[in-house]
């Protein structure tokens, strides 16, 4: 019998990571829902706080059903070590702050999701960092871009909302020119997708809430180490003492051993859990949602009362021959954008619809629907949303795994109500 290593990633997504022998004979891992562990002797605790063990001591450090979750996430993006956290937003946090001190620099794609933007653009800024954001598909713009003060390359697999592709293997050999890592958000395409680490990434993150759950009932981050990139002691001087301790995990180390743990960014267990089951029907889902977003995306270009659409995987959109490339023909992910007429136009629609969910949250297996313009964005000037292509007429549609044809009728009658 194979490893379990070598089996395909369909097989990997329900397999990696199980210890039915460890787990009484369950399938899952049992939920440890424990602030604290007891150790048998003060020597053990003692050898454990100094990093000799792998016990557990406390759940703002590390939980065993958390632990599984990790090795499991690592094995699927092919990197060598995995910190789960309480939400997307904090491993993305954590795993920047990890590399960055106070009049450092970030060059980053322009295409992020909204609270990113924030935390490069505002937060970041406020502690004398600066965010230098450029096209995210121009790769001579993120290589004009870089310095000396430069800490990494920042680029999100498929960009939220504006739906662009960067070429992530020439940007991390741009990055690599320059002595840097690569650090990728891959959630809107999950490992299923695009495994960013193959095309020479150095970090993943994703929000676990959205593909890799499935189902909307639990929220949670990661942070992936690949363990490949050499950390330059003349770069990143801080580095020295976590390659001493962990070597190719010294990133890891760094982001757990600084951020994690005095951030408090803990997943609770029951989350690291319901991800969990959620996994075990990626890859099934992710064929369905990219299947049904095609028809959704072909649907809509036929509609009159649409202005336009924006998907990677029509023919006519930009980044459909990187797409192709980058995702090795399996499809263009499962959340597309639409314009109408208006703002007023885009709440009619969305008040008409009666199977589509309108919130705040993409990759449930549901089809969901918002208008990013007077939501997430409504905070931000005229000037910002521009440049983050968030305009009054844009609705972000994430494709769910009903049956296409129900949700085209749906919003067929929506449209035809306006």
């Amino acid at each position: 019998m194979k490893p379990k290593t070598a089996y395909r990633f369909d097989t990997r997504v329900i397999h990696s990571s199980q210890s039915p022998g460890s787990w009484q004979g369950a399938t899952l891992p049992p939920i440890f829902q424990t602030a604290a562990h007891a150790h048998e002797t003060a020597e053990n605790l003692s050898k454990t706080f100094a990093g000799k063990t792998t016990d557990h001591i406390y759940m703002r450090l590390t939980n065993p059903t958390n632990r599984t979750l990790e090795a499991k996430l690592a094995d699927l993006e092919g990197g060598q070590g995995a910190v789960v956290t309480g939400s997307g937003m904090a491993a993305i946090n954590n795993a920047c702050m990890a590399l960055l001190r106070t009049g450092d620099e970030i060059v980053s794609g322009n295409s992020l999701f909204m609270s990113t933007y924030l935390l490069f653009t505002k937060i970041f800024k406020k502690y004398g960092i600066t965010a230098n954001l450029v096209e995210s598909t121009d790769i001579e713009a993120l290589k004009s871009a870089i310095n000396e003060k430069t800490r990494f390359v920042y680029l999100e697999t498929i960009g939220n909302p504006k739906m662009d592709i960067p070429d992530l293997t020439r940007a991390a050999e741009v990055a690599h020119a320059s002595g840097i890592p690569l650090l990728v958000d891959n959630t809107l395409a999950s490992p299923y997708l695009c495994r960013p680490i193959e095309c020479g990434a150095d970090v993943v993150m994703h929000s676990t809430t959205k593909y890799l759950s499935g189902h909307g009932a639990a929220v949670g981050g990661v942070v992936i180490d690949s363990g490949q990139f050499s950390w330059n002691e003349e770069r990143f001087p801080d580095f020295k003492p976590f390659i001493e301790r962990k070597g190719p995990l010294a990133f890891l180390d760094k982001v757990w051993r600084e951020h994690h743990i005095n951030f408090g960014t803990t997943q609770a267990p029951l989350h690291s859990f319901l991800t969990m089951i959620g996994l075990d029907t990626l890859a099934l889902r992710m064929e369905r949602h990219m299947v049904n977003s095609i028809k959704v995306a072909q649907y809509l270009n036929e509609r009159s009362e649409v202005a336009w659409v924006t998907y990677p995987g029509l023919s006519e959109h930009p980044s459909n021959r990187i797409a192709q490339k980058l995702f090795n023909g399996k499809g263009f992910g499962g959340m597309l954008t639409f314009g109408l007429k208006d703002q007023e136009t885009c709440f009619r629609f969305i008040n008409n619809l009666k199977l589509i969910y309108h919130l705040a949250n993409l990759g449930d297996c549901k089809t969901l629907i918002i208008h990013p313009y007077s939501s997430q964005y409504s905070s931000f000037d005229e000037a910002e949303r521009e440049a983050l292509s968030i305009t009054p007429d844009l609705l972000r549609l994430s494709v769910g795994i009903e049956a296409a044809e129900d949700i085209c009728e749906d919003m067929g009658q929506a449209l035809d109500n306006l």
